[in-house]
């Protein structure tokens, strides 16, 4: 097993390297890829959330994704916190969201500027994002780093999902402060948390470039979609 800290670039690539020494390069060692690593639910500290959240995930797909093989498969777990946060947003910055034709370099820059205000309502008001939640913001961003990702790497089969309220180490806590069980406040037990992400790596989702809701049913990136509601069928 590899302990890789999905904010450090070194240790990203010590991890590939690792993967690469001990499997080769040819034939691609990998099948697939799992992006879950996820910290910040209730956190304001918006540059660390980013780093691991969103960051993290684009280091760690950039680094591996020579290493897999044609018509592999790669996973990006986000969050419904990612389409609840858009759907605030101004009309503008809702579709930027949602738009397989933006350019990479749109979305780092927009993550720097965020990180950049750390905060400030008023600055981000003007960039059409509304209340800023760091967690919701970074789910949203790894949605749409999903679909850019998809577009770039056509041989490919990218994703992304929510594995709905798990019961985990990010959100006992809640729990945990209100005294109550976390089956009181509606988690599921880990195992549920994989529906979506099984379905993903082995199963035939519809194409590429898309956010799957816990039920590993399509769902739309500016709303919330609930499990067992109608799947979503647009673009």
């Amino acid at each position: 097993m590899l302990e890789i800290d999905v904010a450090s670039p070194q240790s990203v690539l010590s991890a590939r390297d690792t993967v690469v020494d001990r499997c080769g390069t040819d034939p691609a060692p990998l099948y697939g890829l799992v992006n879950n690593a996820g910290i910040g639910l209730n956190a304001a500290d918006i540059e660390s959330v980013l780093e691991v959240n969103t960051l993290g995930v684009k280091r760690v797909c950039e680094a591996f994704i020579p290493l897999i093989e044609r018509s592999g498969r790669i996973v990006n777990v986000a969050s419904a916190s990612g389409p609840n946060f858009v759907s605030q947003c101004s009309p503008g910055r809702q579709r930027f969201f949602q738009d397989a034709s933006v350019e990479m370099a749109d979305l780092e820059r927009l993550v720097a500027e965020v990180i950049k205000l750390q905060g400030d309502p008023r600055r981000l008001q003007a960039l059409g994002l509304g209340e800023i939640s760091a967690y919701g913001f970074s789910k949203a961003c790894v949605n749409l780093y999903t679909l850019l990702l998809a577009r770039e790497n056509p041989h490919l089969v990218i994703n992304a999902c929510t594995p709905g309220y798990i019961e985990t180490d990010l959100t006992r806590p809640q729990a945990e402060k209100r005294g109550v069980s976390p089956s009181a406040m509606g988690m599921k037990p880990p195992a549920d948390g994989t529906v979506a992400t099984l379905f993903l790596l082995f199963g035939e989702p519809q194409g590429s470039g898309h956010y799957y809701g816990s039920d590993a049913r399509r769902s739309p990136l500016d709303r919330y979609r609930a499990p067992g509601d109608p799947e979503y069928t647009g673009e």
